[in-house]
């Protein structure tokens, strides 16, 4: 079963320079943070800050193929987590059909913001996430510092 999700938060980790996506469901009861790349986190930051760069980013121009070649991009959903590395589809229709695509979870969160497709997380890879762990990483975070681009 599919648990809906959005983008709560993009963070800039300083102590790893890396960028965390925070997904959280409709009772913000249930985190899940996923650690990304700088260019990932970058576009997805740019996107939920609606700022349009000069020229398309990676995931513009993914936005615009699909657009240009009629395929609707019906959903993201994180599906997996084996050894502390997500993994995501891009659930995509065309012509009536339904198809999917295998994805990093960054790029497809970044694709998803552009257009207001929703983002679904398997209820397995949230069982994976352990509360300990989840509240250790949130106060150590606290303390390390970083940048936060909210939604």
């Amino acid at each position: 079963m599919w648990v809906q999700m959005t983008v709560n938060t993009v963070l800039f980790d300083s102590r790893n320079n890396s960028y965390i996506v925070v997904l959280k469901d409709d009772t913000g009861k249930k985190l899940l943070p996923i650690w990304i790349g700088a260019s990932e986190g970058n576009s997805i930051a740019l996107a939920m800050s609606n700022v349009k760069a000069a020229r398309p980013l990676t995931h513009d121009l993914l936005v615009n193929i699909f657009d240009r070649l009629d395929v609707e991009i019906a959903r993201v959903v994180i599906s997996d987590l084996i050894d502390n590395t997500f993994y995501a589809s891009l659930y995509l229709l065309q012509n009536g059909k339904e198809f999917h695509i295998d994805s990093r979870p960054s790029d497809a969160i970044a694709v998803a913001i552009r257009i207001g497709a929703p983002v679904f997380v398997e209820e397995e890879v949230l069982a994976k996430q352990d509360a300990t762990t989840l509240d250790t990483w949130m106060k150590n975070l606290g303390e390390g510092g970083g940048t936060e681009y909210n939604a």
